[in-house]
């Protein structure tokens, strides 16, 4: 037996050993992620010497790592039949805060080909032990070699090395776990932090568990027996080539991953190879994630791996807000994460992988809508709200999601949609922009009086009856080089002929009078080019906020600011005419000003709003009535 050495660590060792214990990592139970992504480096390691040195060669052994947990002594052990070490390596990895071992190994086979690619690359890891643990061993020994080592430490500065005792090749931690720790003991936290973390490690996860098991041979008895369970699945099949996987293991796959009982409408497995090279799997949910309104801040549908190892699944760096019902995981060995592996860096990799996916995602969208069309309006119907949102936030891709979305129109039946692209194809010649109007649904804008004029020039109309249509309107000024208008806002186009112009001047005392009547109420009264059989109408400004807008706003208890709105009024209407020959005889001043408050009135109920005191409405209606059949008599 070797005399026993205590060596001091190196480096600024005792602040520096402090500092990652207690405020490197968030959260503790990130210990067994890192001892289990080194020991699945060390796999990898002797795996890959094996293939040039067959006496490393495991001769049936299989790679496995093993987790042993002993609530009576209160320790919790990971052991592995990788690469080892011998003393000399446990003073070089092992003390040496900040040196991994990893790194060194990747380095040294720089020029060698098909070199394993490792997990561990900073040389802290090992330390999140001591968050958990009082005292570390690590009892280890080199492959090749008949000498087994044991190193010991209470992570205050020092560390033992001593000879040790282990049967076969490869590694034992062993955490004498802290009084507060004692929960990572527990056989269903073992297991939720193995599938948590390390789900898809490449070797086996295994742990000896008690199970009640049918006695044999007796009929309707059990008996508890220990048995040794795998506890990961294994099955990270984003790295596999897509020719070699079935599809019920891609519907597995993605209900193992989502919780959704239903399989996904598209998948997408893509490998990017060169500069910057990573593996996604993403799945687009057929509807709604039940999950989705639940998440808050935090986008969790994306998984970012390092290598098979779960590093989070606040993954927004990866994914824009408006593809978040995206399910699936990213792998990359190239992700900039900082030295605890828990916060992704922003730098131009993670945009580039960013930009890949989107359009990735985008292209496939784009094909089910031109070669399955009832499939993507089932979806667009469930998530086609969410999508829309990028037209806003997503300028580079504006073009390409405006290609997906579908409205139903004037030129439609009920419940079916056409695209813009196909929208323009049946606009008739001399159309010049893109008609749009506003509304809660179908049937109350096809009764709408904004669209009589563009009815009569057969020019077809938008219907926008999501809530976030409107909302969207001024982040797409254009599509194809063709404006998108408002029916219920701004000058229709047609107001600039010789006839308005004249009807401008015929009816220039009365609409003063009207201006001065309602000034309280509107901005402007003028004569209108958009109704053809309505007596009036109200419209916004071109850059005012919209009735219906309005609506939508006072309906989440949002604060609207007053907008005075333009009241429109139909020159031909037999009793807009009435106004004008009473109001310029003079005669009946009353009856003048109760046919003005009528067309004020109608024009607010026909933009869907709501009369201030609808008493009031009655009231004058009843005399208006009254007043038609006495002049009729």
């Amino acid at each position: 037996m070797a005399d026993t050495k205590t060596i001091q660590f190196r480096t600024e060792t005792q602040k520096l050993l402090h500092l990652v214990i207690h405020s490197l990592y968030s959260n503790p139970e990130i210990f067994l992620r890192e001892l289990l992504s080194n020991a699945s480096d060390a796999l990898d390691k002797l795996r890959f010497l094996s293939l040039s040195e067959k006496e490393l060669a495991r001769e049936g052994r299989e790679p496995a790592v093993t987790i042993a947990a002993d609530a009576k002594e209160k320790t919790l052990t990971i052991s592995d039949n990788g690469i080892g070490m011998n003393d000399e390596e446990m003073t070089e990895n092992l003390g040496t805060i900040a040196r991994s071992g990893t790194t060194a190994f990747v380095e040294a086979l720089t020029d060698r080909k098909n070199a394993p690619e490792l997990i561990g690359q900073f040389g802290v890891g090992f330390y999140s032990a001591f968050m958990v643990a009082h005292k570390v061993r690590v009892v280890s020994r080199k492959a090749g070699t008949d000498a087994a080592f044991c190193w010991e430490s209470e992570g205050e500065g020092s560390f033992t090395i001593t000879q040790g005792e282990r049967s076969e090749w490869g590694t034992d931690v062993i955490l004498f776990l802290k009084d507060d720790s004692a929960e990572y003991l527990e056989e269903y936290h073992i297991r939720s932090l193995v599938k948590k973390y390390s789900d898809f490690l490449e070797y086996p996860v295994r742990m000896d568990v008690e199970k009640k098991v049918p006695t044999e041979g007796e009929k309707d008895k059990y008996e508890n027996k220990v048995v040794t369970e795998t506890l990961n699945s294994q099955k990270a099949i984003w790295t596999r080539k897509p020719a070699d996987i079935s599809d019920e293991e891609y519907t597995e796959f993605y209900k193992h991953l989502s919780h959704d009982y239903d399989t996904a409408f598209e998948r997408i497995h893509y490998s990017a190879e060169g500069t910057t090279e990573f593996n996604a799997l993403l799945y687009l949910p057929a509807r709604m994630p039940f999950d989705l309104l639940m998440q808050g801040d935090r986008m969790r549908g994306v998984h970012l791996y390092v290598r098979r190892v779960f590093i989070m699944d606040d993954a927004e760096a990866l994914m824009p807000r408006y593809l978040r019902f995206v399910k699936g995981v990213v792998d990359s060995g190239d992700l900039p994460l900082n030295v605890s592996r828990e916060i992704l860096q922003q730098d131009r990799i993670l945009a580039k992988i960013k930009s890949n996916l989107v359009k990735k995602i985008l292209d496939a969208l784009k094909n089910r809508l031109e070669k399955d069309r009832a499939a993507y309006s089932s979806f667009y119907t469930s998530l086609g709200s969410i999508l829309k949102e990028g037209i806003s936030l997503d300028y580079e891709n504006r073009e390409k999601i405006m290609d997906l979305l579908l409205f139903e129109s004037t030129t439609t039946k009920p419940g079916e949609t056409i695209t813009l692209a196909e929208y323009l194809k049946a606009m008739p010649e001399g159309q010049k922009a893109i008609y749009v109007l506003a509304g809660n649904s179908r049937k109350e804008l096809e009764n709408s009086p904004y669209l009589e004029a563009v009815a009569a020039q057969n020019y077809p109309v938008l219907f926008f009856t999501d809530p976030v249509d409107e909302w969207l309107l001024p982040s797409m000024p254009m599509y194809q080089e063709k404006p998108f208008r408002a029916l219920d806002k701004g000058e229709f186009p047609a107001a600039k002929d010789e006839k308005t112009d004249s009807q401008k001047e015929e009816y220039k005392d009365l609409l003063a009078y009207l201006g001065e009547r309602f000034a309280d109420s509107v901005k402007e009264v003028r004569v209108s080019a958009r109704l053809v059989k309505s007596i009036s109408c109200l419209v916004a400004d071109e850059y005012d906020m919209g009735a219906h807008m309005e609506q939508l706003m006072k309906a989440m208890r949002q604060e609207v600011p007053k907008n005075k709105r333009i009241l429109e009024i139909n020159a031909l209407h037999p009793l807009v005419e009435k106004l004008r020959a009473l109001f310029a005889a003079n005669e009946k001043k009353e009856l003048a000003d109760e046919l003005a408050d009528a067309l004020l009135m109608h024009a607010v109920i026909a933009e869907g709003g709501r009369l201030e005191n609808a008493a009031d409405f009655g009231e004058l209606f009843s005399k208006l009535l009254l007043e038609h059949c006495t002049l009729s008599v």
